[in-house]
């Protein structure tokens, strides 16, 4: 099946009474404080109502509609409404400052924009920054009738596996968050491959109830995991965020018998004093990135499970994945190539180096169709897709060697990207924000080791005049009004020259000497950056 619409059909006439979302309970939030349960025709009969209500408004194939609802199970609801439609889904952060929502709103060309009242504010600033007058709707507990649309529906064909299903921002190394189209096709594609990997990882129509505290704004919960569950007919379960202290609890309650984990999770829940719910747990395997490999055996002899480590990204729909035994777990493996995913491994020229040497890891579908079940395209920026795809291999930037038995490992980061607790942050945003400011000549964004969030954000700066503690929270306050609140530079450095290039590009790996600890003498500024 091509189309997200027939597939979700298919599984709601087999699976009708089966549970496909669920949220635990917490009386602590803002929605949905008892939890909920909808089956697979609860979800259809919602998606029926809201397509309706959609369509008798004038919206349809070829339009995008931005999506501000946080982890409410609606998001998906609204997913499934807009594919039917042929309307591309562009979810929004919740954690955006307005002057991101407005640029999202300014690129994506959206032309309704859908949030919760706890998010209103933040949409309807964005709204007003954006400069575009386009509605605003509020979403209650009964479906909404629709503004009219100002615009005619784009295109008159039938929704097939070409088109846009989704518009997902990232963060390119380059600034600016760029939008990743995706295809129904390819999100299809990316459930079912997920779905079928086989080894340790599986799934089972009915039983198979995955525990994912991920954000529904990013490829992984929203699209790898969702569609992977609706193939299968098994469920997924979708707190508001990832709690330690909440987490065994809610795995018990919900009776989740598989989960998904970013680095973050296995330091937080290894830290914790065993509790009466962690051996009280039906997980039987859990799907995650970046765990230590020092930590990655004890956590499974303390907790009775594999940790899968799996290797993925917004622009390709098949992923990597250690989950054939024997594994790997004492390394940073994350599998092999296979049918349908060839890796390579190149230097600067795109030469392949040799087994075991350091080079960016390339990928492609085949020789012959070498884009299949690759993303559309970044929006707006034709010369950035080709300049990935360059000699018929995209480059993820991520540097990985492999060994004589093909086996991945991955090495480090994208260049100029910040990983900090699952946030991929482009570190050239941060700096053109800094840049802005009358008291920065000169800066540099670097990531630094961070022993809870993997990677913090932490700004080098030579000033113009004043680099005192005062003249640094200024900075810190100018990044936290304007940015999301985990790209705020955690620590703040100012140092006497930001070294560059006889062409002014700056020179970050001579930033500082062998040896030499980063932070020392920078302005930790960790605590503060919170949400709200």
């Amino acid at each position: 099946m091509e189309t997200i619409s027939a597939l979700f059909a298919a599984r709601v006439a087999e699976f009708e009474t089966f549970p496909l979302l669920v949220v635990p309970a917490d009386a602590s939030r803002s929605y949905h404080p008892e939890g909920v349960c909808w089956s697979y025709g609860e979800v259809g009969q919602k998606v029926d109502a809201l397509a309706r209500a959609l369509a008798n408004a004038g919206y349809g194939h070829g339009h995008r509609i931005a999506v501000l609802l946080g982890n409410r199970p609606e998001m998906m609801v609204w997913k499934l409404a807009l594919a039917r439609l042929g309307i591309s889904w562009v979810p929004v952060n919740p954690d955006y400052r307005p002057a991101e929502v407005a640029y999202l709103l300014q690129d994506s060309s959206a032309v309704l924009a859908v949030t919760t009242g706890d998010l209103l504010d933040l949409m309807q600033e964005g709204l007003t920054q954006s400069g575009r007058e386009i509605p605003l709707v509020e979403l209650s507990e009964n479906t909404p009738e629709f503004p009219q649309s100002a615009t005619s529906v784009p295109r008159q064909n039938a929704v097939s596996g070409e088109t846009e299903a989704s518009l997902i921002y990232t963060s390119g190394t380059t600034g600016r968050p760029k939008g990743c189209m995706l295809s129904h096709d390819y999100e299809v594609q990316m459930g079912t491959w997920y779905a079928g990997r086989g080894g340790l990882i599986r799934f089972e129509a009915g039983e198979t109830r995955v525990y994912c505290p991920l954000p529904l704004f990013h490829v992984n919960a929203a699209i790898l995991l969702f569609f992977a569950v609706m193939e299968t007919g098994s469920a997924q379960i979708m707190p508001e965020r990832f709690s330690a202290s909440s987490w065994w609890r809610e795995i018990v309650e919900t009776e989740a018998t598989a989960a998904h984990y970013l680095g973050i999770v296995i330091p937080a829940l290894m830290n914790r004093a065993p509790d009466e719910f962690e051996s009280k747990h039906k997980i039987e395997f859990a799907v995650g990135a970046g765990v230590e490999p020092t930590l990655h055996r004890p956590f499974e002899e303390r907790f009775g499970f594999p940790l899968i480590e799996v290797w993925g990204m917004s622009e390709m729909c098949r992923l990597l994945g250690d989950y054939e035994n024997p594994r790997s777990i004492d390394t940073r493996a994350i599998g092999r190539p296979q049918a349908g995913l060839e890796v390579r491994v190149v230097d600067d020229q795109d030469n392949e180096v040799p087994r075991g040497t350091a080079g960016e890891m390339v990928l492609r579908h085949s020789a012959a169709t070498p884009r299949k079940g690759a993303f559309s395209g970044y929006l707006n920026l034709p010369e950035e897709t080709e300049k990935a795809w360059r000699g018929g291999w995209f480059h993820t930037g991520d540097t990985v060697t492999m060994d004589e038995n093909d086996m991945i490992y991955f090495v480090d980061r994208k260049k100029n990207i910040i990983r900090r607790s699952g946030e991929n942050i482009a570190a050239a945003e941060i700096e053109a924000c800094l840049q802005d400011h009358p008291n920065v000549e000169r800066v540099a964004v670097i990531a630094v080791s961070d022993d809870m969030r993997d990677e913090e954000v932490m700004a080098c700066v030579q000033s113009i005049s004043r680099d005192d503690e005062v003249a640094a929270k200024e900075l810190f306050d100018h990044c936290f009004e304007r940015l999301a609140y985990f790209k705020a530079p955690g620590w703040l450095r100012f140092v006497p020259e930001v070294p560059v290039t006889g062409t002014q590009k700056v020179q970050k790996h001579a930033m500082f000497a062998e040896g030499e600890n980063p932070t020392e003498s920078a302005y930790d500024f960790r605590s503060l950056k919170k949400r709200g």
